[in-house]
Parts: C-alpha cells; structure tokens; sequence
C-alpha cells in the first residue's frame, strides 16, 4: 500500500491474487500465458508488462471482495471484470503515486454500503479530483477505471 496526501493506493490484494492465480472470480481456472509484446496493465503490481512475463487474464470482482471484509452489501453493483495479473507471486506495487495516470481515466465513487455514488472522467488532474472525491464524508472507496472498456484498474481509500 503506497500513500499520497490523502489516500491510499490498492492493487488487488495478495490473498485475492492467490485464489485468482487458482480460480478466478466467475469460478474459472487461471490460464497462464507468456505476453508476446508487453505493455498490459498488470493490477498486481500496478506497472506495464514486459514482453516474456507470464501473466493470466482473470475475472474479479473487487466490490465482492470488499465487501466480504466490510460486511457491506453492494447488491446489483457487484460485478466482475477482466484484469490481467502475473501468473505467479510478483513483489507487488511497491509506489510512489498513482499508477495508470498517463491516459483519462474514470473515478468511481462507491458508499460504505458498497452502491455507486458519483463518478469522474479525469484527465489530468489525478491528485484534485481524488481530493474532491474523499472530500464528501459517504465517500469509502473510489475505483480507478479504463475509460475505454471500463475495466477496475486499482482502488483508492482514505489513508
């Protein structure tokens, strides 16, 4: 976990990532394979693959998980999505800042109770619009996502 000024950055969690590694989250195996060209989005380690790594294109559902730690309910705002991670334990993300930055991203802004409340295309501007998202109290989480596909990228929480 790396911290800004007023959160924290979350790849998937190393429990998460060992049962992905196994079955993945819509109860599929994992199927390794070897990136031919690199530059994926890796959510283990927060960086871009390197041509030769072994990675698996997986399903997780990160509210699922957070909410099976809070006792929340998300309800219909469960899902899942595809992430790629490494095939085996990496040494995970390891900061500073806020990874995937380079291109807009939307931030997704979700309640204790695990239900959306607001979301934010960003350009730019990472830090101020993390800002402005913590700076309402029923603000707990906020998911970094694809603009394109809208795929979960990292989680932020309050530090």
């Amino acid at each position: 976990m790396t911290t800004t000024t007023t959160c924290a950055v979350l790849p998937i969690p190393a429990e998460a990532l060992r049962s992905l590694r196994l079955t993945d989250d819509a109860g599929r195996p994992a199927v390794p394979y070897v990136d031919p060209e690199g530059d994926e989005m890796l959510r283990c380690c927060l960086r871009r693959s390197v041509p030769g790594e072994r990675i698996a294109l997986v399903a997780y559902a990160p509210l699922r998980r957070w909410a099976a730690e809070t006792g929340a309910e998300p309800g219909a705002y469960d899902e899942q999505g595809p992430v790629l991670i490494h095939a085996e334990e990496c040494p995970g993300w390891s900061g500073p800042g806020l990874p995937f930055t380079h291109a807009p991203r939307v931030l997704r802004r979700y309640s204790a109770q695990g239900h959306i409340i607001g979301g934010q295309l960003v350009g730019e501007d990472f830090p101020a619009a993390l800002d402005e998202a913590f700076s309402a109290p029923e603000v707990a989480s906020v998911h970094v996502r694809a603009v394109k596909y809208g795929c979960f990228l990292y989680e932020v929480r309050r530090a």
